[in-house]
């Protein structure tokens, strides 16, 4: 008997000793591996990101400027600080050594406090005492070069890996990214014929030299030029066959593209002022490219939205008319779910065309920018030579479609040329044109070149003999962002936003919306009978016999009692409605408390059990006696 217990503790005892041996195996063989089970993946790092990080040279350092403290009272804010945290841990540990995290809680009046304005984080004052939180990220390469997230915008949090990937891009990536841009538009100044004057460069081509390595391309030029990041055609019209089998080649190779079309560019000065000129050509042209990319695009029409008319006086001392070529849309016109278009406010255009996807086209092709439903495509002619913009209303029938201005093309394309280089253009030595996508292409086209020129969303006045840009629309961010995008790699532009860390509580809600529902008749009904008693209880005393004195009759004296009465009833029965509004919601977290504390373990207990009981029934091997 003292064997057998002897036995059986040294058994417990092996497997106590063999389960913590395991674990700590398991901690160190394990380190760094998680199971994904969120329904949007939330946690599960993109390929992109993972290539990204694969390809850093040189050390990188990252601070990570967090107030762990005050984020403590902070539960609005508490759960997405872990969340980025966790997820600044995880890039650290797959990036091989090259990124050092660094934690940091800057106190006030401290050095890390000082440490985190130098580097560009800012704190947010939170309380009337000034007390600052900080929720930001900085980062330094070897060459001092430093990018920074100013602070994590819970509203944006669905592109947290993006922001982050970005930065860790451009430090590793610290040169200026090359953008060759073509335009026959006069953005970059120069003579105006129409005002005999020198003109100033576009505010939007200003800001773009300021941030990337801008390298002007002639419509006549015969290739593009090496190193070029993004190419930006505007208004792209009479190219030269040359020009156009490069930008065909160009995409073939994994090109990243904008492009700005326009059914009639109100700044094009070829042929006169389309506004006064009938007949000349102010449409982009670029048919047989956009055909091979999987768009398509008529010049000869115009979005005309009733919808998100901008109200406009065409000439002085007219009054202003709304004019439904000249759009104003919002953030409901804009893609939340796309980078380049989440959290701008508003977009101006003037006589936008439209896009579509090519039927049969192998693209991935995204709206970005969409008019409202309240739209009717029109003869680009009829906005030409225009005085009146009402007169555009005669005959207008919308035809309930979101019409595509601005659009995301994405994928692997054939060649526009598929008999070979057009006549006259010649390969270098050694050099075979390509005839499909040896990378997928990333082409964001919009249907406007207006919204680019200042008058739609920029305004300069002088202060103390300065001249001071003041935006009022979002055009030059829209722009911004999407050069800002596109100059990253392809592994970059792959990672894009995805679904809010925060998830609603969807049958909570639901619960809530059904008990509002079946409620709030019910409270209605009764304040409008409590209401009606009321009433009924002055007008009663009102009528007494003596007027002068407080003297009822038996029978008003009964009936006042009987409405007070009722009165208090109706208050009691008002006060049962208002808490039956959360007894589901109380019903359905007591269910969960019951399933997460009772229920789930009971059913692994059980399982544990069965298990056990199976392993006892089987029948042991009996030892054969030796003869």
């Amino acid at each position: 008997m003292t064997k057998r217990s002897t036995l059986g503790w040294g058994a417990v005892a092996a497997l106590a000793l063999t389960f913590i041996g395991l674990t700590i195996l398991f901690n160190y063989s394990l380190a760094g591996w998680q199971l994904d089970l969120t329904q949007n993946r939330l946690y599960t790092i993109s390929a992109g990101t993972d290539r990204i990080l694969q390809s850093i040279k040189e050390p990188i350092d990252l601070y990570f400027f967090y107030s762990a403290k005050t984020a403590e009272s902070i539960p609005q804010i508490r759960p997405y600080g872990q969340r980025v945290h966790d997820f600044l841990e995880e890039l650290r540990q797959r990036s091989g050594g090259m990124i050092h995290l660094h934690v940091i809680d800057p106190q006030p009046f401290s050095v890390e406090e000082d440490r985190a304005a130098e580097l560009g984080v800012t704190g947010t004052a939170i309380n009337e005492a000034g007390t600052k939180f900080y929720f930001g990220l900085a980062g330094t390469n070897s060459t001092n070069g430093q990018q920074a997230i100013p602070f994590f915008d819970p509203d944006k949090q669905r592109f947290l890996e993006y922001d982050v990937a970005k930065l860790v891009y451009q430090l590793a990536h610290p040169a200026k990214p090359v953008v060759a841009w073509l335009s026959t538009l006069p953005m970059t100044g120069g003579f105006n014929p129409q005002t005999g004057q020198m003109g100033k460069p576009w505010m939007i081509y200003s800001q773009a030299q300021q941030l990337f390595d801008l390298r002007p391309l002639e419509p006549n030029a015969t290739s593009i030029g090496p190193g070029v990041r993004v190419l930006v055609l505007v208004d792209p019209k009479n190219l030269s066959p040359a020009m156009q089998f490069a930008i065909d080649q160009y995409a073939l190779r994994g090109g990243h593209i904008v492009a700005f079309l326009d059914p009639m560019a109100q700044a094009d000065q070829s042929g006169g002022n389309p506004m006064q000129a009938m007949g000349a050509d102010h449409a982009s042209h670029m048919e047989q490219l956009l055909s091979a990319w999987g768009v398509g695009f008529d010049p000869r029409e115009v979005v005309a939205d009733r919808g998100h008319a901008l109200t406009v006086a065409m000439r002085e001392g007219a009054p202003p008319v709304e004019h439904v070529g000249i759009l104003g849309l919002g953030d409901n016109s804009l893609s939340q779910s796309d980078v380049i278009t989440s959290g701008l406010s508003n977009v101006n255009v003037e006589t936008a065309g439209y896009v579509t996807p090519v039927k049969g086209a192998t693209v991935k092709f995204e709206p970005l920018i969409q008019s409202s439903t309240d739209a009717e495509p029109m003869p680009a002619q009829r906005f030409a030579m225009l005085m009146d913009p009402t007169t555009l209303l005669e005959g207008f029938r919308p035809t309930g479609t979101r019409y595509t201005i601005a659009a995301r093309v994405t994928g692997m394309v054939k060649t526009a040329f598929p008999d070979g280089p057009p006549k006259g253009v010649a390969l270098p030595a050694g050099q075979r044109d390509l005839k499909a996508s040896v990378r997928p292409m990333n082409l964001v086209v919009f249907a406007d070149t207006d919204l680019l020129s200042d008058y739609l969303w920029v305004h300069e006045q002088e202060l103390f003999g300065q001249s001071i840009a003041q935006a009022w629309a979002s055009n030059g961010d829209l722009v911004l962002n999407t050069l800002d995008n596109l100059s990253g790699s392809s592994d970059l532009i792959s990672v894009r936003g995805r679904a809010g860390f925060t998830r609603p509580f969807l049958r909570v809600d639901a619960l809530r919306r059904v008990a509002n529902a079946r409620f709030h008749a019910q409270e209605q009904q009764l304040q409008q009978k409590l209401q009606n008693t009321e009433q009924q209880l002055t007008l009663l005393q009102s009528k007494r016999n003596d007027k002068s004195a407080l003297i009822l009759t038996p029978a008003q004296q009964q009936e006042i009692e009987h409405f007070e009465a009722e009165k208090l009833e109706i208050r009691k029965r008002l006060r049962a409605v208002q808490a039956g509004l959360v007894s589901d919601i109380d019903e359905l977290g007591t269910q969960l408390k019951v399933l997460n504390i009772i229920v789930m373990p009971g059913l692994f207990a059980l399982a544990a059990l069965l298990i056990g009981a199976m392993r006892r029934r089987r029948p042991h091997a009996v030892p054969s006696k030796k003869e």
